[in-house]
């Protein structure tokens, strides 16, 4: 199965559909047009994209609310926090990198640290 993201006149994801790989072959290859014209013909709107769900192209697997970078070919999600800044593979990384231990962590925006989760059990 392949999977097509639409894309808005903002560069943002509206939805992800999966498509039959039968819909893509050419002579037996898959084809991406061949994927974004079955789209546009269920839809009727053009601006689609393929996605990989294992990340093999495009970098990360679109998802609504992502956003499409044509230029570097580059689906991403949207910001968790405004201080953090996005990895040459388009993953958002905090300015201070998450402590590696037993510990639950949260970011902590309006400090610019990770905070330890307190987990309760009730």
């Amino acid at each position: 199965m392949a999977h097509f993201a639409q894309i808005n006149e903002d560069n943002i994801v509206t939805q992800v559909i999966v498509v039959n790989n039968n819909e893509l072959l050419v002579e037996e290859e898959e084809s991406e047009t061949k994927g974004i014209d079955f789209c546009e013909s269920l839809f009727g709107h053009r601006n689609w994209v393929q996605t990989s769900y294992n990340g093999n192209i495009r970098h990360n697997f679109a998802g609504q609310g992502y956003t499409w970078d044509s230029e570097n070919d580059a689906f991403y999600a949207p910001t968790p926090f405004p201080s953090w800044s996005l990895n040459d593979d388009f993953i958002w990384e905090a300015p201070v990198p998450c402590p590696e231990d037993e510990n639950t962590y949260s970011w902590d925006e309006e400090n610019q640290e990770w905070k330890i989760v307190e987990l309760t059990i009730e």
